[in-house]
């Protein structure tokens, strides 16, 4: 069985070679669905698969990268992408990111990096959860109350409004996003990438696990805009990290190439389902993800808490992320097939009718 296994030449291990691309076409659905890069799963399963964590860790921008190329390009075409916005935010996102950077040396040489950047990503977490789960459910009472009032639900509403207290602010320039749909500040959508930036910097990635929520709530973006444009940022940012980790002699391009063979197939699927399932659809599957992954950092700090149970946290963990993967996955194909056949059908009909 050594045909399924490659060497990989600058990390210098073995790796098994389906194993990457599996990996690479589930991260690239996730990713093309949620607008995230998919650090969070992609890094672990890396690890798995036998890269030390360095190299996982810049194989994994590397492949992020060219996967966000690849779906930016796919909604852009379903006008999902408010480029102009998108500009703007990038501003703030590497201002931000730079600080975040330099607050994370200041703690290393504190020597606690570890635990504060372990507990500061729990509690966002946590509150990401909260706000999405808090939004659908005060929607859903929204809905219940203008059924039981007979009168007709608008598709457009949304639970939590905090962008409508935020787009009350008016200090110029006052800014028009045709895509999005929104008249706002400039400040607002460069202040709130400037603290997803600082954000992303302290925990070490790419940012779309903070972006895709702060762009639905505090600016204001239609979910499938939100979506498109934050992996117009993580496109972005990630070249410029996939550039700096091959230059610090990091990234294991062989494995990129490959993920990026699935990441290709599966940015396809994931962006196309977007067309499918709208707004909450979205939403509910983006809070269980997070979730998931809130439930993994816990058990890597139980592990550190109970070193004679380390090992089985530890294969919990990953065990968690990966089936986690598998299963979004697998929960956005099948939605996109349905989606896919009822379209066909609605047209087959269309035509049987004329």
């Amino acid at each position: 069985m050594e045909w399924l296994y490659v060497h990989m030449p600058i990390a210098g291990v073995e790796i098994f070679w389906p194993g990457l691309i599996i990996l690479g076409i589930g991260v690239g659905i996730i990713g093309g669905f949620f607008g995230m890069g998919g650090a969070w799963m992609v890094t672990p399963g890396l690890n798995i698969l036998g890269f030390p964590m360095a190299f996982a860790i810049g194989t994994d921008i590397a492949h992020m990268a060219g996967k966000s190329l690849i779906a930016t390009m796919r909604h852009g075409k379903f006008g999902n992408v408010d480029y102009k916005l998108g500009m703007i935010m990038l501003v703030g996102t590497i201002v931000g990111f730079e600080v975040g950077a330099q607050m994370i040396m200041w703690l290393e040489r504190l020597g606690n990096v570890e635990i504060v950047v372990r507990y500061l990503y729990l509690v966002l977490l946590t509150f990401i959860a909260w706000m999405v789960f808090h939004d659908v459910s005060t929607r859903r009472k929204k809905q219940q109350a203008a059924l039981a009032a007979g009168q007709e639900v608008d598709k457009l509403a949304t639970g939590i409004e905090w962008h409508k207290t935020f787009h009350k602010i008016t200090i110029p320039p006052m800014v028009h996003f045709k895509t999005a749909g929104i008249y706002c500040s400039a400040w607002l959508p460069i202040f709130v990438s400037f603290f997803t930036g600082w954000l992303a910097g302290i925990l070490g990635i790419g940012g779309g696990l903070i972006r895709m929520p702060a762009l639905i709530y505090l600016v204001g973006c239609p979910t499938h805009v939100a979506v498109g444009t934050d992996l117009f940022e993580v496109m972005i940012s990630g070249l410029y990290g996939a550039a700096t980790y091959t230059f610090k002699g990091r990234t294991e391009l062989v494995a990129a190439i490959i993920m990026l063979v699935g990441a290709a197939i599966g940015a396809q699927v994931g962006t196309v389902a977007t067309k499918y399932i709208k707004g909450y659809g979205i939403r509910i599957a983006f809070g269980i993800a997070v979730i998931g992954c809130a439930l993994s950092i816990v058990l890597k700090l139980l592990a550190k808490g109970i070193p004679e149970f380390k090992l089985w946290f530890d294969g919990s963990a990953t065990v968690l992320i990966l089936g986690l993967v598998f299963a979004l996955s697998l929960y956005i194909f099948i939605q996109m097939i349905k989606g896919v056949k009822k379209e066909l059908a609605a047209k087959k009909a269309l035509v049987s009718g004329h």
